[in-house]
């Protein structure tokens, strides 16, 4: 086992098909099988290999979307992969907004054979935030899923300056209209200022 170097940490989201306790319960493991992957292999695409084979034996989890981020503050470096899921995004502390979009590949268990994943980098610097979601954060009934996204990252170029801790958080949420609940789908969020 190779656990990541103590100045490196690491960040995932996911979303399974389905609600319910069912659905959880598929959540919970693939959260500890990606876990003990991070550690076992030194990169999110690997990871996100090793969590696909693992997915075909479990019920319920074929489909899940998944985007798994490591950073290394020491180099500024941003290393990630995306199964399917809606990409994450770096934004600058001044309102910049950078898509983690280039190493985008299917959800878990869409491919009949193994494929390797692919994997990017991108620089950051201190102060940027990073922001994980998932996609009941942007989908709406009758609109395109590039609209939800769009008005994401116009409310994170106003919100990007507050504080993480609940305003930042909780501003965007409010911005993106679900600060009450009653939405559609399940909302997760992730903030992470670097």
């Amino acid at each position: 086992m190779v656990d990541p170097p103590p100045d490196r940490y690491s960040v995932a989201i996911g979303d399974v098909v389905g609600h319910g306790l069912e659905a959880a319960a598929v959540m919970g493991m693939l959260r500890s099988a990606l876990s003990a992957a991070i550690r076992a292999v030194p990169s999110p695409a690997q990871a996100l290999e090793v969590l696909g084979l693992y997915a075909r034996a479990v019920d319920g989890a074929l489909a899940t979307t998944v985007a798994k981020v490591l950073i290394d503050p020491r180099s500024r470096l941003i290393i990630y992969s995306n199964a399917g899921h809606p990409p994450p995004i770096l934004l600058s502390p001044d309102g910049g907004c950078q898509l983690l979009d280039q190493a985008t590949d299917p959800p878990l268990g869409a491919r009949p054979e193994h494929v390797p994943r692919p994997q990017a980098g991108l620089s950051c610097i201190r102060g940027d935030t990073l922001v994980l979601y998932t996609d009941g954060l942007i989908e709406r009934r009758h609109e395109d899923i590039d609209v939800g996204l769009a008005r994401l990252i116009d409310a994170l170029a106003w919100s990007g300056t507050l504080p993480v801790e609940e305003q930042l958080a909780d501003g965007l949420l409010a911005e993106m209209g679900v600060p009450g609940g009653g939405q559609d789908d399940d909302i997760a969020l992730v903030v992470v200022r670097l």
